[in-house]
């Protein structure tokens, strides 16, 4: 290379802001139950919060009334499963730059659930949940994820989970 050779200008953040959104849209838009769910993602660079909004149908227990197990332990499993797709395809999407720069481009592969667990810690109150998951281990077939899930104060989580998941194939087909 020459001195004088031109380097490539780096890419206006509205189009990298935008390949990244369209990709976790396309990635939450893979699991048709987040959408029944209400769950969407906010994302700040690479880290994600997944967002459970209060809905009356989420209610398990009208007395107290608490947010319905079940609904508290898909959000969890959610939370983890989109974290894992997320890590997984932000190096691929970063070093593609163009090649994911709509919905249409991204195909995700999640992984698949292997055993999750869920700690019970609290009742889930009638208002917004949040949650973020962090990866412990991750290799080509296998990854352990923990999770926690907080309403008002994420200091006090209301409910956390491990889970473990076999990791799609990389590459290929889906």
């Amino acid at each position: 290379m020459s001195r004088g050779a031109a380097r490539t200008p780096p890419e206006p953040v509205q189009v990298i802001k935008g390949r990244r959104d369209a990709a976790l849209a396309a990635l939450a838009g893979a699991v048709p139950y987040i959408g029944f769910l209400g769950i969407r993602f906010d994302r700040r660079g690479d880290e994600l919060t997944a967002v459970l909004p209060f809905d009356e149908r989420l209610i398990g227990n009208p007395a107290l009334p608490a947010l319905h197990g079940g609904a508290t332990a898909a959000f969890l499993e959610v939370a983890a499963i989109i974290e894992l797709g997320w890590a997984a395809i932000w190096e691929d999407m970063e070093g593609a730059a163009a090649t994911l720069a709509t919905p249409d481009s991204v195909r995700p592969r999640l992984p698949k659930t292997i055993d999750f667990t869920i700690d019970y810690l609290r009742s889930g109150l009638p208002r917004d949940a949040y949650a973020r998951a962090r990866v412990n281990r991750s290799g080509r077939r296998y990854a352990s994820v923990h999770v926690e899930a907080w309403q008002d104060n994420r200091a006090r989580p209301f409910a956390q989970a491990t889970g473990h998941f076999l990791m799609p194939e990389r590459g290929g087909g889906g």
